[in-house]
């Protein structure tokens, strides 16, 4: 039986229609606070609103991108909503980024029209003066601070009161694979590739945030996450559908998180392993428990551990820019609960199964082809297919092609899976080890250097050798005030791990990392290779 699709019975999947839903229904809940501002979500609605308006009157329209720099402050949450209202399509620009790649960036998505924070205006003028390209700035000004920054541009709220209200009709999106964002990858060795996602991906990515962490009505979400970083792995959208309050912070810093904790009694935060680190380094205890959703590296399990003492339940998840974020989660079994604290600290660092918009993932031996056994020990390469994929790499064919090969979306990331089905990530492809012929997860030894007491950052990358080909080199950063030698480190490697698998040199020091989060190994590895 056959029966088409009509008007009465689908409609285009888009998460805009979570804010016009809460708007109606919640008008009077609070839906932002900032350091120095509040809305109600039937105020944030009529900005949204707004703003879209003042797009469409600047001559935006569909397909084309609006550009936006600025930390995690009442207008980047609203950008979310507003671009992609006028079928325009967003792209949130790290504000951690030189003015050459801004510069790329820029010209690259072909930006019409760009909003920055004050902060960030003299970056900006930088970038445009190297691409020789004259742009609209619009300046949000959210810290007096830096208001002298500001010399000729339009402010952000004088933009809203050149809007008018329009009717929501004028906001549906007729087609679900419309672009909504365009993210860029940090582009680590290249140039950075231009990530385009589509409503339907973001709807059913937000929607799977909810049902993944179990979050209920009306949650306190505490912005810690970048929303620059794939659209804060879709949670303003995710927040706006439960009605829930967005706490953004401009700046983080530990102590301001737990006195926001306090305050505004947040339930949610998400965050990498840095943050969680900032948070043990205070060594505040909660008096409830708070979820707390991380990403990125796994957190080695000793951390994990220490973290769930002071009142975070993590939950961990895994995904990249190409998936909107999440895709993969540590779904936690009830019997788990009866183990040991050690026991529930590894688990926890699996990576696990696939979130609710991935409809597949499997990892495959590169040399046999074949997905590889459930043993915990082959390692393979991620491959994943589901809704929650990205349409494809920005005016990059050849990238595309390549990402989507033979019907998967390939991560080139390297993984085992265990007996109970979940996967374990070991390493990116390009991070992994060989020496002698042996292939040595990079993590498998951070992990272990995370164990030592003196130690509270680790990354682990090949070190160039006439015999072995390549051999492990690790940067550690360590505790204050404490007076380890490489050997002692080197010794205490050997005592937890095979021989080939020790670091041949230790090089201490601060580890170079993104903004989110992220360690930047292609800069250790010229370090310690002393390549171009």
């Amino acid at each position: 039986m056959y029966l088409k699709k009509n008007r009465a019975n689908f409609t285009a999947l888009s998460p805009i229609d979570f804010l016009k839903r809460t708007a109606k229904i919640f008008p009077n809940y609070t839906s932002l606070i900032s350091e120095t501002k509040k809305f109600t979500w039937g105020q944030t609605f009529k900005r949204c609103n707004l703003l879209a308006s003042s797009l469409i009157k600047t001559k935006i329209k569909k397909g084309d991108v609006v550009s936006i720099m600025a930390p995690n402050t009442t207008a980047m949450y609203e950008a979310h909503f507003g671009i992609p209202m006028t079928g325009a399509i967003l792209n949130t620009i790290n504000i951690r980024l030189d003015a050459k790649t801004i510069s790329y960036i820029i010209g690259h998505s072909k930006t019409k029209i760009i909003f920055v924070d004050t902060e960030f205006l003299p970056i900006i003028r930088t970038a445009l003066k190297i691409k020789k390209k004259k742009i609209t700035i619009i300046a949000i000004k959210d810290d007096n601070k830096f208001s002298k920054n500001i010399i000729r541009e339009q402010s952000y709220e004088d933009f809203l009161k050149k809007g008018s209200k329009l009717s929501t009709s004028n906001f549906k999106i007729k087609d679900e694979w419309s672009p909504i964002s365009l993210s860029y990858t940090s582009g680590t060795t290249n140039k950075p590739k231009g990530v385009v996602t589509h409503h339907r991906g973001a709807y059913l990515n937000a929607v799977s945030n909810q049902l993944t962490w179990n979050m209920k009505k009306n949650p306190t979400y505490l912005w810690t996450l970048p929303m620059f970083h794939c659209n804060g792995w879709c949670f303003p959208w995710t927040i706006a559908a439960l009605a829930g309050k967005n706490i953004c912070m401009r700046k983080v810093s530990s102590k301001l998180i737990f006195k926001l904790i306090k305050k505004y009694n947040v339930s949610h935060l998400c965050g990498t392993t840095v943050i969680i680190n900032l948070l043990i380094k205070e060594g505040i205890k909660l008096k409830n428990k708070i979820e707390f959703m991380t990403g990125a590296a796994p957190p080695p399990s000793t951390v994990l551990k220490k973290i769930d003492k002071q009142g975070f339940n993590i939950t961990h998840t895994y995904g990249l820019t190409e998936v909107y974020g999440p895709a993969v989660v540590c779904e936690w079994q009830n019997d788990w609960n009866k183990l040991d604290k050690n026991k529930i600290a590894e688990l926890k660092s699996y990576q696990g199964v696939e979130y609710p918009g991935i409809n597949e993932i499997n990892v495959f031996n590169k040399k046999t082809k074949k997905a590889v056994a459930h043993n915990g020990k082959e390692l393979g390469e991620v491959f994943m297919r589901g809704n929650t994929i990205m349409m494809g790499y920005h005016n990059d064919k050849l990238a595309t092609n390549k990402a989507f090969a033979k019907g998967w979306f390939h991560t080139g990331d390297i993984a085992v899976i265990h007996k109970s089905g979940y996967m374990q990530l070991k390493d990116r492809s390009k991070d992994i080890i060989i020496s002698g012929g042996e292939n040595i997860s990079s993590i498998e030894i951070e992990n272990v250097l995370f164990k030592h007491k003196d130690i509270i950052d680790a990354a682990v990358v090949a070190l160039k050798d006439n015999k072995w080909g390549e051999v492990p080199c690790a940067f550690v950063t360590l505790k204050k005030n404490s007076v380890i030698k490489e050997q002692e480190i080197i010794q205490f490697c050997r005592n937890n791990m095979a021989s080939f698998k020790i670091p041949k040199s230790i090089i201490f020091g601060k580890i170079d990392k993104t903004p989110t989060g992220k360690t930047q190994k292609f800069l250790l590895r010229k370090k310690v290779n002393q390549t171009d």
